[in-house]
């Protein structure tokens, strides 16, 4: 607020106060002040001192805060036991409404000029998005809590920062999503601001990304720095959530034993925490390391239990990520019809700016589901849209697997050069597995 505008609201709650206690300009002001200044003030063309509101505070029957901004003294607290019963709500899969009293609660922090708490806010409705899958709502939302929090120190800033990377990361920019939270992690090591809990959520977060691109050697590297962090962060939810992401790194390096035993770790801490939300992506981790063991049938009981926890009557976008998972798992299973069912039903609702890593793993299994019933022609069109939609978003690993794909296919076919072509392009794209194209890697903690 600027100055005039507040010397302005500041007279004008002087004027309201005074009138509706049936004072006089005399009476409010006397014996310490004259009615002139107290029409002045309420005129909004003066600033009084503090002294000379806690004056008139006591003289108005009202608290020094109340007068000098207009908001009682305990709303702030008030604000912030609200905060918190929304964030319950939220944990147990109630996004939908979480969100609606997350935004009264924005509103009403705005109207009072309690910036951390509209941030907070606002940090709640884009954590409400990414589960309903309103990537741009979250975007929107975690830049609005960032931008109010502009004059704060990093670590801060670091949950609201942190969720706008998990929004490019679901909306398929893994690139980006990678340089903002590498980003941060370099200038909080290099600049003196090696916030333990800050950096061990920023790591947390850059394991999916990383994995994603192929980047499995800076992946790894991010889960240790983060185990080593975690002894000095008091957070169970976040340690937890850790142990999720861990598990993905172990099952990668072929630790299957171990990447259980994180999981189980989490899935304990989330129980004990009652966060339904963050459970069910336990179950949706296990259904898919036990989908890698080839244990179909636990696989598929897992990532249903998974679904029906996340979706509580409405598809979300981790609903239906799930569901092209459990899709694989019905292929596998000798179920194929039942698989391009749940298919076609997902490619429309997911693609580009919306779960297109997933989008593209939708048209790879109707493809593969398409050759095994022997229409080459219908495979090679998902093949190749799985292709358009994976293109930009540098997912080597799952791009590499495509072009080997098509390229069968089109061997198959009799068609060389195009299979050379296509098998030339999946070689590119493993030309640098561990790395990402975003330069040397962020600075390590000063453990």
């Amino acid at each position: 607020m600027n100055e005039p505008t507040d010397r302005q609201a500041l007279g004008r709650r002087v004027l309201r106060l005074r009138t509706e206690r049936g004072l006089t300009q005399r009476a409010l002001a006397e014996p310490d002040y004259t009615p002139a200044y107290i029409s002045t003030l309420e005129a909004g063309k003066v600033r009084p001192s503090e002294t000379a509101l806690r004056y008139l505070a006591d003289r108005l029957e009202v608290s020094y805060e109340l007068l000098a901004t207009g908001r009682p003294p305990q709303l702030a607290g008030e604000l912030g036991l609200r905060l918190s019963e929304a964030r319950q709500l939220l944990c147990a899969g109630e996004s939908a409404r979480a969100v609606e009293e997350f935004r009264v609660l924005a509103a009403e922090a705005e109207r009072h000029g309690l910036a951390e708490r509209q941030a907070a806010a606002l940090l709640g409705i884009g954590d409400c998005a990414l589960d309903l899958g309103e990537l741009d709502l979250a975007i929107e939302s975690f830049e609005r809590s960032e931008v109010l929090l502009r004059d704060a120190p990093l670590p801060q800033r670091v949950p609201a920062l942190r969720g706008r990377a998990v929004a490019h990361l679901l909306a398929g920019d893994l690139r980006y999503s990678c340089y903002l939270l590498e980003s941060a992690i370099d200038r909080l090591n290099t600049d003196g601001l090696a916030d333990p809990h800050a950096l061990l959520l920023l790591y947390s977060a850059v394991i999916a990304p990383y994995m994603d691109l192929g980047a499995h050697r800076r992946a790894a590297r991010a889960a240790d720095l983060a185990l080593a962090l975690a002894p000095q962060v008091d957070d169970p939810a976040l340690v937890a959530r850790l142990h999720r992401g861990v598990a993905r790194t172990l099952l990668a390096e072929g630790r299957a034993a171990e990447a259980e035993a994180s999981l189980t770790r989490a899935e304990e801490l989330y129980r004990h925490l009652r966060i339904g939300t963050e459970l069910a992506h336990c179950h949706w981790m296990r259904g898919y390391l036990r989908a890698q063991d080839g244990d179909l049938l636990t696989a598929e009981r897992e990532l249903r239990l998974a679904r029906e926890l996340l979706a509580r009557g409405q598809p979300t976008l981790y609903t239906q990520q799930i569901d092209v998972e459990l899709a694989d798992v019905l292929r596998r299973a000798g179920r194929p019809e039942e698989a391009s069912a749940l298919l076609t039903d997902l490619v429309d609702a997911l693609g580009p700016g919306r779960g297109a890593v997933h989008a593209g793993a939708a048209h790879r299994l109707l493809g593969r589901i398409a050759e095994q019933r022997g229409d080459a022609t219908a495979a090679e069109e998902h093949y190749r849209a799985a292709l358009a939609l994976l293109v930009d978003t540098s997912a080597a690993a799952d791009l590499a697997d495509l072009c080997r794909l098509l390229g069968d296919l089109l061997r198959r076919s009799g068609r060389l050069e195009e299979a050379l072509d296509t098998y030339r392009d999946g070689l590119r794209h493993r030309a640098a597995p561990g790395t990402t194209t975003l330069g040397p890697a962020p600075a390590g903690p000063p453990l």
